[in-house]
Formats: structure tokens, sequence, C-alpha cells
């Protein structure tokens, strides 16, 4: 499936692969459907909250660490740089680094630039970025306004960078451009590939680009890479433009996040031939070792791979046979992103833990290498079909979801959902690093973190006694799908 490079906007995931934001059922019947050509969005008559794909794009260009972005939209649309800024703080403080707030400036578009245009204050947002910043590269976000005005972007770029000499890159990420908020992600890694990455200079064989949000989990990668004689190129995050322009040097890309790397990793191999690894996540001992035996197999690594899943196996097999023991039977609602939801429940299931409901908050029925999605696969080989549904983060149904389902312990990747499980009386574990149960230390080290939760739940039933939730009696009484559209007979 070809990812079209020649032009400056990506294709947007309900065209490229088919994506959607509403389903109930379970496992085998949305891959079934998937397979068959019949999978169907199911709209809301109700949504209550939801998120945009700008804060995608945005939060990972503002964290290359030489970049600048300028986001041309009401001041509004930049609220969530606040996170971004937390969060780029917290990555340096993880790296031991000087302290800095992310390169980002909006243009503050007002009812008068929304009637005369804005592409006066635009061009003056670029220089100014430039002024104050001196970034390698300046990344213009667009919004919701700003696509309606109809502003021209790319000719306005095009003039900025021959006056100011570095790469000036459109991002088109405009929220009413997609129902799938990871959109933002494409259009950020288009931006990258069409306008930054660069032919290679000479090919690198120990080095493998590593896609990821924060590369918290540095230490123990350059551990096992070492292993293997190879070097990991950890982004896009924490990395420099000319770090980033030299991806197309290595000789492969694997991602720790199928949905975030699977269009960058495709379309550089697509472009200048860089292998993408694609396999389970690295959650969990069945992910790690799918992960490093197809790493290994492309760089004609199986033997040192198998070497190091040997001796790790009979590490960590004493503690993993305890918690399977302390953790067998126990229930688990899980609700994160499509590719951790799915990678998550086949986790817990690891650990004995019935899985009594999955939530994703889209799902990609392809994904950029053709195929359907690995973990769900992987999912479909065991003999329980687990009920999931494709969420688009609305609380209203993980609340009677969790009502019905009394589980054990909410995992979530998102804390504005992981909360209400908590309120509920219900222990929860907020996965915000994606290196969180990575591999197998991580996968104990995430076992034990599961057990601490739910045996000490004083805190969420302490909570639960003295919040009233929003929600009306008549709503929590209610079938949790009320609000989606029924599917057709």
């Amino acid at each position: 499936m070809a990812i079209n490079l020649n032009r400056s906007e990506a294709v947007i995931r309900e065209k490229r692969l088919k994506s959607i934001i509403g389903y109930t059922g379970t496992v085998k019947d949305i891959l079934e459907k998937t397979k068959s050509g019949c999978l169907k969005n199911r709209s809301r008559s109700f949504t209550q909250t939801t998120n945009c794909s700008s804060g995608c794009a945005q939060f990972y260009l503002s964290t290359i660490t030489d970049a600048a972005v300028v986001n041309h939209a009401p001041i509004g649309c930049l609220s969530d740089a606040v996170g971004a800024d937390v969060g780029y703080k917290w990555g340096q403080n993880m790296r031991n680094w000087e302290k800095k707030s992310i390169n980002v400036i909006n243009t503050n578009m007002s009812e008068e630039t929304t009637v005369f245009g804005g592409r006066k204050i635009l061009k003056a947002a670029i220089f100014e970025a430039y002024r104050r910043f001196k970034p390698k590269a300046i990344f213009v976000t667009t919004s919701c306004a700003s696509a309606i005005i109809g502003d021209d972007i790319d000719s306005l770029v095009q003039e900025a960078e021959e006056e100011i000499g570095i790469p000036v890159v459109p991002v088109f990420c405009e929220g009413f451009r997609s129902q799938i908020w990871a959109s933002g992600f494409d259009a950020a890694f288009q931006a990258l590939l069409t306008r930054i990455i660069k032919p290679p200079v000479k090919k690198r064989p120990e080095l493998v680009n590593l896609i990821n949000f924060t590369a918290s989990g540095s230490e123990i990668i350059k551990k096992i890479f070492d292993r293997l004689g190879l070097v990991p190129q950890f982004g896009i995050p924490f990395s420099s433009i000319d770090e980033i322009s030299r991806m197309s040097e290595a000789a492969a890309t694997i991602s720790v996040c199928g949905t975030l790397g699977g269009y960058f990793g495709n379309a550089l191999e697509q472009k200048y031939g860089v292998p993408y690894v694609t396999a389970l996540q690295p959650h969990g001992i069945k992910g790690i070792e799918d992960w490093l035996r197809n790493l290994g197999s492309i760089l004609n690594k199986e033997k040192e791979v198998e070497e190091y899943i040997s001796e790790m196996q009979e590490t960590i097999k004493p503690e993993l046979s305890k918690l399977r023991e302390k953790l067998k039977g126990k229930r688990a609602v899980v609700g994160m992103g499509p590719s951790f939801s799915h990678n998550y429940i086949r986790l817990l299931e690891e650990f004995g833990i019935d899985v009594v409901w999955g939530l994703s908050w889209h799902y990609d029925a392809l994904h950029d290498h053709g195929g359907c999605p690995s973990c769900t696969l992987e999912l479909e080989k065991s003999e329980k079909d687990v009920n999931i549904s494709v969420n688009d983060q609305q609380n209203h149904e993980l609340v009677n979801i969790l009502r019905k389902y009394k589980p054990d312990i909410f995992i979530g990747r998102h804390p504005g959902q992981s909360v209400w499980a908590i309120k509920m009386g219900i222990p929860s574990i907020m996965v915000g690093d994606e290196y969180s149960a990575f591999g197998y230390e991580g996968t104990i080290e995430f076992g034990y973190r599961i057990l601490d939760e739910i045996t000490n739940s004083n805190l969420a039933k302490n909570l639960s006694k003295r919040i009233t939730l929003p929600y009306t009696e008549w709503w929590l009484e209610q079938e949790e799908f009320t609000f989606l559209e029924r599917e057709a007979k």
C-alpha cells in the first residue's frame, strides 16, 4: 500500500486505513468484518468528549530539540501546549539536560483574521519564531479556523523559507480533517518525510531507528541492542533536525507503538529502502520475543536474539510463575489507543488475568504495510473471544462498562479516562510511559504494579465514598451503547 509522498498533506486514516471510532462486539467479530470488508463505523448521537489531531502533531514536533512550531490558530488551539511543555521538561530531566520550554508560537487568530485572512499574522509569527528561537526548521501547523478561511499555507511557507533560509514546513492537521486524532502523528511524519529527511550519504548496518514518544526506556534498549551488535537512534522526540535528516541511513526501523510508527516506518522503507519491522509491541513476554525475533530476522541477528531470549526466560521464570499464581482469575478492563489496548489485553492474559472488556480509542482495519493489525490477529488465536469496543474516549460508555462488569482493576492510557475508575472505587493504572511493561524486566515490574494496586485499593475505595458521579441514575441504568448507532441487520 503506497504512501503518497508527492503531496504536503497525509491521507487521513479513514481513507487510508479504513479506520473507525464507533464499534462494539468482540475481537473475532471485528476481525471477521475487517477481512470481509464489512466493517463500518457506527456513529454516535451523543459525543461527550474527544481529542484533536492538531494536538498530536504539535506535541510530537515541539519536542524536536532545535525546531520551532508556529500554530496558525486561535489561542485556544494551543492550550494543550501546557501538557506538551511539562512532558518536554520531564524528558529533559530524565536525560539530565538543561531545562527549557518548547519552542512554540501561536498566531492568535481573531474574528478580524477570519474575515480578512491570516496571511500577514502568519508570516510575522514565522519571522518571530526564527528571531526568538534560532531553529534549524520551523513547522507551521494548521487549525480548523485557518482551513475554513482558506489561507494558502503552502505558498506562504515557501516565501518565508526563501527569506530566512531554513526549512519552513506546513503540517496539515486541522481537527475536522479526520475524526481519528492519531492522524495528527501522520501529518507530522508527512512533514518530516517530505521536507526534512535526506537521501542517505552512507548506510549504517548497525543503526536502527526506534520510533517512540519519550525514549524513557533508552538505557534498557541500549543494553539489549548492544548484545545484538546494534545501535538505536531514538526518534522523533528529543532528536535534532540533523539526526532526523539522517534516519534514511539506518539498517531498519522499529516502533514501540504500531499506531505511532507505522506511517513513518513504511514510508521510509518505500522511499529509501529502510526495512520496517512489523511485529507485536514489545510489552509482555510474547510481545518482546516477537519484536526481537522480527528485528533479528531482518538484520541477520537470529542467533544473538535467541541467546538473549533463552537467558531472559530462565531469569524471570520464578517471578513470572509467582505473579501468575497471585493474579490468576483477577478481572480487568483495558482502555487505550488501539495498538496499546489490544497488546495489553494479550499481556494481561499472560498473567492469567481475565480481561472482561477492552476499549480502544479508534481501530485501524489495516496498517500501512497492508495487513490487519498484528496485535488483533494475535488475540484472535486465543480460545476466548474478548469483548471490545471502539470508544473514542467516550467516558459515559466507560463508566457504564465499569459499573456493569465491576473489574478488579482498570488499565488505561489517558488520565482523563483512568480517573473515572478510581472515582468508582476501582483500582486504576494509568500507563503514561510507553515503556511500562517493556521486555522481560518491565513485564515483571508491571505485574507487581498490578498486584500492588489490587492489594492496596483503599485510595480508590475511600475516594468513591466521597465522590458523586455527574451521571444521572437514568444514564447509569442504560445499556452502555445507547447512543451508538445500531448495526444494520
